[in-house]
């Protein structure tokens, strides 16, 4: 990984949860050759000293008083986090050393866990989005989820890096999760096995109308070289129309989402603004070239940050059309400092914002698709609480709220989706479990449920059934015939 080393270069590093890497390179004159030592000179004058001392001394005085024995690199990492947690900034965090290492691993390209993007709100720990193929998204959880607990422990109050460990494990270990969904009264159970995450960013396929479709699961530090290798081979098929999926992409680098905006946005026109606390804005604008053919892009409630910044950059500076869902609103950038702190811990600081080329804040509002889809009920349906079950005829519950809409998605017709298992819900039942060869009793029990779960997912899972993408396909499809009519 680069370090901290040129004149006007830093290191933006957005870790939301500790899962994943957002990495950017901005100047900021006021910034030193020695990545932020500057900053950290400038804040020794007498009147900080003395604030120094006075924690030095707060310190001291645990040590030499406190009825027990007390772990003195607790306090001091309990003392950063309550500096850091007091800024209210759920993006500006310290990482101990192991938590530290942690984002290293992350860095060189995969790391071990459930596949989740979270950051810190209240005292929460929110998703902001499963990372494609991972496990966390295989069983179903989805943006804006609560994790209330992992394996039994709250994660309630609990300094975000700290949540995050618990959320990691080794692979194989099951991370039994408990989440908060809007919509749902109870809280959803999730059995989760932690697996090795594949950080394969860039995925793509030509479709028979010469239509191409290039996935970004998120901007790692080589995803521009591999979206440029995925983008040159569909064009040597003759490539009408590209759509660009960024739907769950929770951001990247920053110079990387620049690199792969500048094929589309024209010479001269802004990609993206960064402005710090004085008002200073740094614009990067496009040294690349537009393209001969139209360009879409398909976002939803999990698309974040560097995500919103291509977004942004398309839609403001290259005419590009947004589908799908608003997005997820992370308009901030932040800097990591860890050879200051010299023990292989590391703090992580908000420096400043990122605007859009109209110079438009997303951060907590996202951006709004030019053209609006949303997926079908099921694909957001919350999974059955198993403490529940059995479930039968003349049960009346948001489990059988839920069941019912999943058989709906599945073809089988219950008629209603109020949660009440009437005699239609029954039979709906027991036709799923005759073709899943259960026993076909009409009840809903735990190995019924798991089973109905697990072909939603399947479906969820076929682009056969992703209403988003065949809208956007369909959008693409009249962009292709209008420029070809002029």
């Amino acid at each position: 990984m680069m370090k901290k080393r040129s004149a006007f270069m830093l290191v933006i590093i957005a870790l939301l949860g500790g899962s994943l890497l957002t990495l950017a390179f901005v100047s900021f004159p006021s910034l030193n050759s020695q990545g932020g030592e500057g900053l950290l000179a400038s804040v020794t004058g007498s009147s900080q000293k003395n604030d120094l001392s006075k924690i030095e001394t707060t310190l001291d005085l645990i040590e030499a008083n406190y009825y027990q024995d007390i772990d003195r690199t607790k306090l001091i990492d309990g003392a950063i986090n309550g500096m850091m947690e007091s800024l209210g900034d759920p993006y500006s965090s310290y990482m101990g050393k192991d938590t530290a290492a942690q984002f290293e691993e992350s860095i060189e390209g995969s790391f071990t866990g459930i596949g989740a993007e979270v950051s810190s709100q209240d005292g929460n720990v929110i998703v902001v989005s499963p990372i494609k193929g991972s496990p966390a998204e295989k069983a179903g959880i989805k943006a804006k989820d609560v994790i209330v607990s992992v394996n039994g422990q709250s994660l309630q109050g609990l300094d975000l890096n700290e949540a995050v460990s618990k959320i990691r494990g080794p692979k194989g270990s099951e991370a039994k999760v408990s989440v908060q969904r809007t919509g749902s009264s109870e809280p959803l159970d999730f059995t989760i096995v932690r697996d090795d995450i594949d950080l394969e960013t860039v995925y793509s396929k030509m479709q028979d109308d010469g239509i191409g479709i290039i996935t970004i699961t998120q901007f790692s530090l080589n995803t521009a070289e591999r979206f440029k290798e995925e983008l040159a081979t569909l064009e040597s098929q003759n490539m009408k129309g590209l759509i660009i999926d960024v739907r769950n992409n929770p951001g990247g680098v920053l110079s990387v989402v620049i690199d792969i905006a500048e094929q589309f946005v024209p010479s001269g026109k802004l990609i993206v603004q960064v402005e710090d606390k004085n008002g200073t804005r740094e614009k990067n604008e496009s040294k690349g070239s537009s393209k001969p053919y139209p360009v879409s892009l398909l976002m939803n409630k999990g698309s974040a940050s560097a995500s919103e910044i291509l977004a942004g950059a398309l839609q403001q500076s290259a005419g590009a059309t947004l589908l799908g869902e608003h997005s997820f609103g992370k308009g901030t950038v932040q800097t990591s400092f860890d050879r200051q702190l010299g023990d292989g811990s590391l703090v992580k600081i908000t420096i400043a914002k990122w605007l859009t080329p109209n110079g438009d804040w997303i951060h907590e509002k996202g951006i709004e698709p030019d053209i609006s889809v949303s997926q079908p009920e099921y694909f957001s349906v919350a999974p059955i609480n198993k403490d529940n079950l059995p479930l039968k005829l003349d049960s009346n519950s948001t489990d059988v709220k839920n069941a019912q809409t999943m058989l709906e998605g599945l073809g089988y017709t219950t008629d209603r989706k109020d949660g009440y298992y009437d005699a239609k819900t029954q039979n709906a039942v027991k036709a799923f479990q005759t073709a899943e060869g259960l026993t076909a009793n009409g009840t809903l029990d735990e190995k019924t449920a798991g089973a109905l779960e697990l072909a939603l997912i399947e479906k969820i899972g076929n682009p056969q059934f992703d209403t988003q993408l065949k809208k956007a396909v369909s959008e693409m499809k009249k962009e292709i015939t209008s420029a070809t009519s002029k």
